[in-house]
């Protein structure tokens, strides 16, 4: 691993601290984890390996992300101050979804660390032979779209979550605040 590889796995485990203090969801809060993922995958996704089993793994990996990114934005609160038309959402990390965060960076950390060694790389090897895995460019595909998938549905759900909570702040501010009469 080069130190701009350490370096970029270091700062997106310490996105969960930052993210672990309420914040105001904001167009900033949305385009760095996803400014720095983008930045990710234009590195490291020059080859798309697709013989053998290698989609396979992307896919599982992708789809292995895309849970946890589910789980992370389900587990993240989410709620609206003001509690008029105009509030705005605020969002902080659970400690659940902290930890899921943290056991998949680490997960891919920890590989990449491991794959470089000699034991690693020759189980490795050993394994992608076994399951018809062509190279390792296939291991960093997948594991780049496992973050990707987290990233982007962990954070399409907070998303979706604060503007179905803004719609339900707006829909009850304008309900009218007395019942007409009743005519008999």
């Amino acid at each position: 691993m080069t130190t701009t590889d350490w370096l970029i796995d270091i700062a997106l485990l310490l996105i969960v601290l930052r993210q672990m203090r309420e914040e105001r969801l904001t167009t900033r809060t949305i385009l760095l984890p996803l400014g720095m993922i983008a930045w990710a995958a234009s590195n490291y996704l020059t080859n798309i390996p697709t013989a053998g089993n290698d989609v396979l793994l992307a896919v599982v990996f992708a789809a292995t992300g895309v849970v946890f990114g589910l789980a992370g934005g389900l587990l993240t609160r989410v709620r609206q101050v003001g509690g008029q038309v105009g509030g705005h959402v605020l969002i902080k990390a659970s400690g659940g979804a902290a930890a899921l965060w943290i056991i998949s960076m680490g997960f891919r950390l920890g590989f990449a660390v491991w794959s470089t060694h000699p034991s690693g790389a020759a189980h490795l090897t050993s394994f992608s032979a076994a399951h018809n895995i062509t190279s390792g460019q296939a291991w960093v595909v997948a594991l780049l779209l496992m973050a990707v998938g987290e990233v982007v549905v962990r954070l399409g759900t907070i998303v979706i979550r604060g503007q179905l909570l803004q719609a339900r702040v707006d829909r009850d501010a304008n309900k009218p605040t007395h019942r007409p009469a009743a005519y008999v």
